[in-house]
């Protein structure tokens, strides 16, 4: 199984003056111990299960083409982009301008968006979930034809682009990964459109499911089940014990038993980088499986 760090706070020691230098630590360190790709969160406010949402919060993609400039190998993206935050050919440009910058490591993870507080704060509309969820296969779809060798027009329910140049192209397409558990629509785009998806981590039993129904749904729409990329994050406890370091590595083998392949664990302390470099051996464990 492979690794990844995923960012979802940003309080840390020395506070906002200290970010770039603190953020570029955590990359380094996370690609230096192994971990295969780094993502942050893509919200305006910090939501309510880390802290208040007055906390600090960086723009996702401003932060990924930092650190791009820092790392070599590791892998970036936001896990996962907001459907409302940026119209889809801006989204898919930006896309593929880290891919471009980076030598070829963007990925996309893309969902629906849920956070209305932090929309309603900055004036972002928020339409209802039903219509996020048409916005978000034609963002899907506009994506790929700009990552394609179509430059034509793009003609939807709610997006109408007349040209969908892009250029540079992404060194590499971008891996597209889809995340969320919704079983009627979120998986169906899985299956029809992604390389990958993401799931939190629950129990075995709930990672089995959710992966059968995917199965099914791939059946219906004539794609390869195998093909699709099965990652989880990792929302269980801080791995700053034995024993939880222990019962993590415990439930990682049976995600892996299930057919998931990369993990990422967050680091929620104010000296990340110190903490990722903590998870090395896990790192090294989690390869085993």
């Amino acid at each position: 199984m492979r690794t990844g760090v995923h960012v979802a706070n940003f309080t840390w020691r020395g506070g906002p003056a200290a970010l770039g230098p603190r953020l570029a630590e955590l990359a380094v360190a996370a690609e230096e111990i192994g971990c295969e790709r780094l993502s942050f969160m893509d919200h305006l406010f910090q939501i309510g299960w880390i802290g208040p949402r007055e906390l600090d919060m960086l723009e996702g993609y401003t932060a990924l083409g930092f650190v791009a400039g820092v790392t070599s190998r590791i892998r970036l993206g936001l896990l996962v982009t907001g459907v409302t935050y940026r119209h889809p050919g801006v989204l898919a440009k930006q896309v593929s301008t880290l891919d471009a910058l980076s030598g070829g490591r963007a990925w996309l993870g893309i969902g629906a968006a849920w956070n209305e507080d932090e929309h309603l704060g900055l004036g972002v509309p928020f339409p209802p979930l039903a219509e996020r969820f048409e916005r978000l296969e034609e963002a899907i779809r506009i994506c790929l034809q700009m990552w394609s060798d179509d430059d034509g027009p793009f003609e939807g329910k709610h997006y109408r682009l007349a040209a969908t140049l892009n250029a540079p192209r992404p060194v590499n397409r971008p891996e597209l990964l889809i995340g969320g558990r919704g079983e009627r629509k979120t998986l169906r785009l899985v299956a029809r459109y992604a390389d990958a998806c993401n799931l939190t981590s629950g129990t075995a039993e709930e990672v089995r499911h959710k992966l059968a129904v995917l199965r099914a749904h791939c059946e219906r729409e004539g794609t390869d089940y195998d093909a699709i990329a099965k990652t989880v994050a990792w929302t269980g406890p801080a791995l700053d014990s034995e024993e939880e370091r222990a019962r993590f590595l415990d439930r990682m083998a049976e995600f892996a038993a299930e057919g998931v392949s990369l993990v990422t664990i967050t680091p929620y302390g104010d000296d990340p980088a110190a903490e990722a470099r903590g998870w090395e051996p896990l790192v090294r464990r989690l390869e085993a499986l």
